[in-house]
């Protein structure tokens, strides 16, 4: 154990600030609702969501993706936090967002990121909203059984139950690469920003592409890379003079990105006693940078009976 101490209390939760990724293809159409729902689906439904979005004419990405866009996405902080694929997001001027309920509220855009492809946006209103349960993406294994929760442009609910074909990297032509993904058969239609479940009804993935031919699969960005480290602090130690705030959202230390609790703790114990390190947190949707000297733990916490 390293001596390095900034007194930051770090526990998992929401959201590492999430770019933009040009889609393969539009999501199609289903004609009808699923006939029975699973209790897993019943268990993530009520936090499904659909996302409209205008985009002015002249943002560049309308050439490619349009004006007029609609994905899915899913709630996962009863704050109101939706978490869908960025591409549905870039550019937007308007996003409005469906409920289950046949509620449509407005929504202001969080965060892009371009690294893992995903977006999150704001639900405007007061809460508490329905949130679905994240799950842990790392222990997904081939084989494994899932459900594709989407949401058609009429606002029907698209249900693909099926399972994990594969686990690989995946680069795309947009200058976008995942070292790690799922492929997810059957292809679900209204795959862009559905959220990908396990038999637990915890949400394991973002639906993401449309991948191969004839079948089509769905290509999903595990969870893992979404969630990040959420810090308050002690009354002991740099951290609090240095202006952090319970509730920031670690996302950088050092240049690098936080994707863990535990990938946070190396490199903080990669710094040196003393020598000022740099972390970017995410607080109330803006970037803010904050620079603190980590001190030596033993300093402040007592290890003997003396």
């Amino acid at each position: 154990m390293r001596p390095i101490f900034l007194a930051l209390l770090v526990a998992l939760s929401i959201p590492q600030a999430v770019g933009a990724v040009p889609r393969e293809s539009e999501p199609g159409h289903v004609p009808s609702k699923p006939s029975a729902v699973p209790p897993h689906v019943q268990r993530v439904q009520p936090a499904v969501v659909g996302i409209k979005v205008r985009v002015p004419l002249d943002r560049p990405s309308v050439i490619t993706l349009g004006p007029e866009r609609w994905g899915g996405g899913v709630i996962f902080d009863p704050a109101g936090y939706v978490v869908t694929v960025s591409y549905v997001l870039l550019d937007a001027a308007l996003i409005q967002v469906s409920l289950r309920d046949g509620r449509v509220v407005p929504a202001k855009l969080v965060g892009l990121d371009l690294e893992s492809g995903l977006g999150v946006v704001k639900l405007e209103g007061d809460g508490p909203w329905p949130a679905a349960s994240l799950g842990d993406s790392s222990t997904v294994v081939v084989g494994q059984a899932t459900a594709t929760v989407g949401v058609d442009d009429d606002n029907d609910l698209v249900v693909t139950q099926g399972s994990v074909q594969e686990i690989r990297s995946f680069a795309g032509y947009w200058e976008y690469m995942l070292d790690r993904a799922f492929v997810v058969a059957p292809y679900n239609p209204a795959f862009g920003g559905s959220p990908l479940v396990n038999v637990q009804g915890d949400v394991i993935g973002i639906t993401s592409l449309r991948i191969g031919e004839r079948p089509p699969v769905n290509l999903a960005i595990p969870i893992e890379l979404f969630t990040a480290s959420k810090a308050g602090t002690s009354p002991i130690g740099p951290a609090r003079g240095a202006g952090f705030l319970r509730g920031d959202v670690i996302v950088r230390i050092n240049g690098e990105k936080v994707d863990s609790q535990e990938g946070f703790y190396r490199k903080l114990w990669q710094a040196q006693v003393g020598q000022e390190i740099t972390l970017v947190v995410l607080r109330e949707s803006r970037f803010q940078a904050i620079t603190v000297r980590p001190v030596d733990r033993y300093q402040f916490i007592r290890i003997t009976g003396n």
